[in-house]
């Protein structure tokens, strides 16, 4: 089945909407975005979807938590149930196998679902995932940033424009204001500000919970057979840049790329190169 696009439409998957949009036809990518406040498929990657498009049937849904989407995830297991949402997606899209390109929180989705069905990944682009050694030292100023979004005061204009050019990209004022508006309007909807997507385990159970999202003391990352291209920006203050260096050691069959004045959104900030060598991975 194949596309032509942009159409968009809501996907029921085990009785929760999911909003997506297609692009383009041909071998079907799906791009999973990121997981900071107001994020959306089309707004994480509105500078890739045209150029991938010529190439591929270009799927970008919005994840669970965010956007058009169902707001319920499941926190005694987020990655493990983001990555059932997106395989039971490929279910209802009568996709035995597509390629996925994750980044940051859509990169953890991605990296589970191979490592829990690898059978249904053609080949696999983790751009500065989350779940990389996360139990190995405290947060990074940048998730710490993320993570009090909707604590405190609650959140404010202010406090994601502070996320957005101090921690999200290496330039800060690159990122026009117009893009910081329409993600916090996103951000402050009712239901997401009640039930962040994206937060801090709490309670007996937290302890668990953080190990099953450390992504690198899964023992079948080193057996994973997906052709991986790993991507991160050499100025991540989000997730650690050491992460790439050490998924392409545990990862048998991982390339690594890694850029110099880039922060945590490379997709966005390198877009040219991006498009570039995605394209080529995907095709090759």
């Amino acid at each position: 089945m194949t596309s032509t696009g942009p159409t968009e439409r809501t996907v029921t998957v085990a009785g929760q909407p999911i909003f997506l949009t297609e692009f383009g036809r041909g071998p079907a990518v799906v791009l999973l975005h990121g997981g900071g406040p107001g994020a959306t498929g089309l707004s994480n990657y509105s500078r890739n979807i045209d150029a991938l498009a010529r190439h591929f049937r270009v799927i970008v849904p919005d994840m669970p938590g965010y956007g058009g989407s169902a707001k319920h995830v499941d926190q005694a297991d987020p990655f493990g149930y983001l990555a059932t949402t997106i395989r039971g997606l490929l279910d209802e899209l009568a996709l035995d196998t597509a390629h996925l390109v994750g980044n940051s929180y859509g990169g953890s989705c991605a990296l589970r679902l191979a490592l829990d069905s690898p059978a249904r990944v053609g080949k696999l682009i983790l751009m500065g995932p989350g779940g990389i050694g996360t139990t190995r030292g405290v947060p990074t100023a940048g998730l710490r940033s993320l993570l009090a979004y909707y604590g405190g005061d609650g959140p404010s204009r202010a406090k994601l424009e502070n996320f957005i050019r101090t921690y999200l990209v290496y330039d800060g004022a690159s990122v026009p204001d117009q893009l910081i508006d329409l993600r916090y309007a996103a951000s402050i909807v009712p239901e997401v500000v009640a039930n962040p997507p994206l937060r801090r385990p709490s309670g007996p159970t937290a302890l668990r919970t953080l190990w099953r999202m450390d992504l690198t003391r899964d023992k079948r990352l080193k057996e994973l057979p997906t052709p991986t291209l790993v991507l991160w920006g050499r100025d991540d203050k989000v997730n650690r840049p050491a992460g790439g260096p050490l998924l392409a050691n545990l990862m048998p069959n991982a390339d690594l790329v890694m850029t110099a004045r880039t922060g945590h959104w490379m997709q966005w900030e390198r877009s040219d190169l991006f498009n570039r060598i995605v394209t080529e991975f995907l095709a090759s």
